[in-house]
């Protein structure tokens, strides 16, 4: 169970604070919501029926900033979420979205990064379909991150990008 003010991550839809609880009657059904306001946009409001273990499911805690930390370190490591068949890799990528489980995330951002990398390199761009689920899960992942480390979302990349740097200087010192 969720409480008021409770910050969380709901689903594609990205971090969001629990406004407030209502009750609202449908053909003679009272039905409670809990009242979502995403946190990096003012303007729409997420209704989820307390009832409703499907919708309720896409909500979780969102993470601490140890939590966070430990998945940048362990970003080098993560391997790729691919699928070659379009089709499989279009419905794994939607339950990977509709779950937000962090880890998942990145390891799909990782591999359609790379792709990207190898279309450009052909001169060609992602599928569509892949571009959509590209900036999607970038968007959940950034926005959480963003608001833990308490910095802007665009801030996210160069901040992983110099923690990794900072690990592989690290990890090389270590060596030599």
């Amino acid at each position: 169970m969720y409480n008021i003010g409770d910050t969380i991550l709901y689903a594609a839809q990205g971090v969001c604070k629990i406004q407030e609880m209502m009750q609202r009657d449908f053909n003679g059904t009272i039905m409670e919501y809990y009242v979502l306001k995403p946190v990096f946009s003012d303007n729409s409001t997420i209704y989820v029926p307390v009832n409703n273990p499907a919708l309720v499911g896409k909500m979780r805690r969102i993470l601490s900033k140890e939590e966070i930390e430990q998945i940048i370190r362990d970003m080098p490591e993560e391997e790729l979420l691919w699928f070659d068949d379009e089709a499989e890799r279009k419905e794994k990528f939607r339950e990977v979205l509709f779950r937000a489980d962090t880890r998942e995330l990145v390891r799909m951002i990782k591999a359609l990064y790379l792709h990207q990398q190898k279309q450009q390199e052909k001169g060609k761009h992602l599928h569509a379909a892949d571009e959509r689920v590209f900036k999607e899960a970038e968007k959940i992942l950034y926005d959480e991150f963003a608001l833990v480390l308490q910095i802007r979302p665009e801030q996210v990349v160069p901040f992983i990008t110099e923690k990794m740097q900072i690990q592989a200087k690290s990890l090389e010192q270590a060596g030599a």
